[in-house]
């Protein structure tokens, strides 16, 4: 299986899909989606929307989804199986204020997004 996935560093439904994969121990593409325009241009193009989380998985791409979408998408196409493994994070939601908070008070530089 080819997993492409489009994500922000420092985002909660980007680390909900970087879960998923880590849960099912699967090989996939981090594309950083922030600190290049040329990812970022490349996702829109292939997802037709701004919007991220993206995966593309053989060549299909699910748009702006939560790990857990990710999850129910493999599960019914059956691409992976069942796992008594844990998300290391919750996958069905954003950042907190309080972690956003966090991500500002640690930045060196700013986030940029395109």
């Amino acid at each position: 299986m080819k997993i492409k996935a489009y994500l922000k560093p420092q985002c909660g439904w980007s680390m909900g899909v970087r879960s998923i994969m880590s849960k099912y121990d699967l090989e996939y593409e981090d594309i950083d989606i922030i600190n290049s325009q040329e990812n970022y241009a490349e996702m829109v193009t292939k997802s037709g929307q701004p919007l991220s989380p993206c995966v593309e998985i053989d060549g299909i791409m699910l748009a702006d989804v939560s790990g857990e979408e990710v999850e129910a998408y493999m599960l019914q196409n059956k691409l992976v199986g069942n796992s008594s493994k844990e998300a290391l994070s919750p996958t069905d939601r954003g950042c907190s204020d309080e972690e956003h908070e966090r991500m500002r008070e640690g930045q060196s530089q700013p986030v940029r997004f395109f």
